[in-house]
């Protein structure tokens, strides 16, 4: 027969718990963007800005906030189809961007800044208004 060993109930509890701590968490780890990283959301947001989409890719970002990791998962399984039109290595690099919670809202801010209207430089001293 054989002998397991002997644990208080607390124990095994408390081992269950450190175990499943994060499998429900709604909060991710401070993970910080590489320059890869924001370089490709910069490439997405001057590519949107450019197009004069900046309204629409807000509000349209804004409503797949909550679905971000979803779509990361499917954009894993649909690999195999999307490399026939991007490189392998950025079709990951934005399935791996997808499942952080916090890169829909910096793509965002990003968009934001960029389609943000410019101030005219101030005139040059001694310049009189006309």
């Amino acid at each position: 027969m054989a002998s397991f060993p002997k644990t208080s109930m607390g124990e095994t509890w408390e081992k269950v718990r450190a175990e499943l701590s994060h499998a429900f968490s709604t909060t991710s780890e401070v993970q910080v963007l590489t320059t890869e990283d924001f370089a490709l959301l910069e490439r997405v947001a001057d590519a949107v800005v450019k197009r004069g989409m900046a309204a629409p890719a807000t509000v349209f970002l804004e409503s797949l906030g909550p679905m971000n990791f979803l779509g990361s998962q499917a954009l894993y399984f649909l690999t195999p189809i999307v490399e026939w039109a991007f490189q392998a290595k950025e079709v990951e690099q934005v399935a791996r961007l997808l499942e952080r919670r916090d890169t829909i809202s910096r793509l965002i801010a990003i968009i934001d800044t960029k389609s943000a209207p410019q101030a005219p430089p101030p005139a040059p001293q001694g310049a009189s208004a006309q």
